[in-house]
């Protein structure tokens, strides 16, 4: 029989947090047990003596035996906040990582016009798209996604927060309506196919299809680099999320596109995560030399 000094809440979250494995064990707990029991995080340090219910405590018990087999508290919860929106989350999308905030910084910071076109190419949960129309609802926001329940999630998290974005079904360019746009942004899959952190964390409950792209990484970015111009209005942008060390691999590709202005920015962490450019159509295309990615891709 379990003592009632063991169901205060401090008790229970000190429990969970020396079995959780991953980089946050007591935020974590703190998130499994406000889903719980209906309490703020903050109430847990302000009453930590506070008496959780013999229902509530199993109930908190099992999410955490399953936080502990590594199962993402993103889909324990049903819910990641994103740039303060509640996004719903299935096991069908990307969990929307904090970092990919600094895309949508970037993007807001960006000379669009008053009532910009912009596209967001994988939108997964809509996080992007979504963050987008919440600071500019004037904006015009396409989001596409070739998975079909990628897709239903983002029309829910739409009406649910009442966003105006248009979500459509597409793998990338190839079923959108034939339009051009003042600015497409996107998180693709740019993790190598054989790297070691698909094993590891989150992402091993995560769909291969959101990460991995190709030997390099980098096989929808260069569809992505290559086809955008067709799509852009003169002047437009082009911004990316990609992996920290593949800042200058991507840079090349827009400059051999023929984009101007190409720049690499930093995420929170202070490493290189986004590289964005403007389409100028009288631009010169630099056609660059293949390397191995190229000949692998192939």
């Amino acid at each position: 029989m379990t003592s009632k000094s063991s169901l205060t809440c401090e008790a229970l979250l000190k429990k969970a947090s020396a079995r959780i494995d991953s980089d946050s064990p007591r935020l974590d707990a703190e998130l499994l047990l406000s889903h719980i029991t209906g309490l703020s995080r903050t109430s847990f340090r302000a009453w930590p003596e506070r008496e959780v219910t013999d229902a509530h405590a199993e109930a908190f018990e099992a999410l955490v035996q399953d936080r502990v087999a590594g199962r993402p508290v993103a889909h324990l919860l049903g819910q990641q906040e994103f740039w303060s929106l509640p996004l719903k989350v299935s096991a069908s999308t990307l969990i929307p990582r904090p970092d990919t905030e600094c895309l949508v910084e970037v993007a807001l910071d960006l000379p669009l016009p008053r009532q910009a076109r912009v596209l967001d190419l994988g939108t997964g949960t809509g996080a992007i798209a979504l963050a987008l129309a919440s600071e500019h609802p004037e904006w015009q926001i396409t989001a596409c996604d070739a998975v079909a329940e990628a897709v239903a999630l983002a029309r829910d998290n739409a009406d649910a927060l009442g966003l105006t974005v248009s979500v459509v079904q597409s793998s990338w360019f190839s079923e959108l309506t034939p339009g051009r746009f003042d600015l497409i942004v996107s998180n693709p899959p740019y993790i190598p196919d054989n790297d070691h952190h698909l094993k590891e964390g989150d992402v091993r409950f995560e769909p291969a299809s959101a990460l991995v792209s190709g030997r390099d990484g980098l096989d929808d970015l260069r569809l992505i680099v290559d086809q955008a111009p067709d799509w852009l209005l003169e002047d437009g942008w082009l911004l990316v999320e990609h992996g920290f060390d593949q800042a200058e691999a991507v840079a090349e590709l827009f400059r051999a596109r023929g984009f101007q202005d190409v720049e690499t920015r930093q995420d929170y962490g202070n490493r290189d995560r986004m590289t964005l450019g403007r389409w100028c159509s009288g631009a010169a295309v630099i056609t660059p030399a293949p390397n191995r990615g190229d000949a692998d891709a192939q």
